[in-house]
């Protein structure tokens, strides 16, 4: 047998062992937060999907896609990747600027459509939403939207926070971590900004079957297969862009750094606010586990 066809042998055998594997981790999700969501109450009998949550989903014909944005859990390269699929250009996802991406009326959503057509859209295409640690989350939609010079973020809602926790109105200091959480926490979660809102009401998974729960942590992997489910061109590839290329990324590290800056009241007050995205999704609760205090 040729060398060559040997090799292709077994680069097959390895892609349907990852294949299998990554399809089990999928069968573990959704097995997860099928009978969480169970165990909550969180199932609803309703005829028409909520604007908000309609809102959040991109369609995409051509290979027959929904994709639930979750802030802050790569959704700018995944709507980059939805451009790139429905746009049939010879173009790079690099060449994609990020305000465009976010701008374009290229993307559509699922409240441009009929309740009829969203049903029928939500019934046959594949769906899919990914999710991340809701504290490192949380740190990174601080890091990005209140640390650098975003007209509206580091302008109205920097502004809003102060007036509410300093005395001197008039400092233009940026707003510490403690007050963004300070200032989440004062607010009822269906009234927080998308970029911190907990993610089971930005895409109400109990009620919304998605055919592939991807999460950040494997978000390179999940998209990869995603690709391949809805039949993607073999050229396409999620990118890794980043807004800001020379900051790191939000880690668990940076994140520590943030979270010790917080009283306990604090973090039991974050806890609470996000405990189901904690339940829902499988993520670690307890600050010492997840950050490895202890040890």
């Amino acid at each position: 047998m040729p060398l060559m066809h040997k090799k292709s042998i077994v680069k097959g055998e390895l892609d349907m062992q990852w294949k299998k594997y990554w399809l089990a981790i999928q069968n573990d999700r959704k097995n997860t937060l099928a009978s969480d969501c169970l165990e909550k109450n969180l199932l609803k009998s309703r005829s028409k999907l909520d604007f908000h949550i309609a809102n959040q989903l991109f369609v995409e014909h051509k290979h027959k896609l929904i994709y639930c944005e979750v802030p802050k859990v790569g959704c700018s390269n995944w709507k980059r990747t939805i451009f790139l699929l429905q746009a049939d250009l010879n173009m790079k996802a690099a060449e994609i600027e990020h305000d465009h991406i976010h701008k374009t009326s290229l993307l559509k959503k699922l409240t441009s459509y009929p309740p009829a057509k969203q049903e029928e859209f939500l019934n046959n295409y594949t769906k899919v939403m990914f999710t991340r640690h809701p504290w490192e989350r949380l740190v990174s939609a601080y890091r990005d939207k209140l640390l650098h010079s975003e007209p509206y973020y580091s302008t109205t809602v920097a502004n809003e926070i102060r007036a509410m926790f300093r005395k001197n109105k008039n400092s233009s200091e940026k707003v510490s971590f403690q007050e963004f959480v300070n200032f989440i926490i004062a607010k009822q979660p269906n009234a927080l900004d998308i970029h911190w809102k907990p993610m089971f009401l930005l895409c109400d998974p109990c009620n919304i079957h998605y055919d592939v729960l991807g999460k950040y942590e494997t978000l390179g992997l999940d998209s990869e297969h995603v690709l391949k489910i809805i039949g993607a061109p073999d050229s396409l590839h999620y990118p890794s862009l980043k807004r800001y290329s020379s900051e790191k990324r939000t880690t668990g590290d940076i994140t520590l750094e943030y979270f010790r800056q917080l009283s306990s009241e604090q973090i039991e007050k974050i806890k609470k606010l996000y405990q189901m995205d904690f339940f829902l999704f499988n993520y670690t609760m307890k600050y010492e586990d997840y950050f490895s205090l202890e040890g």
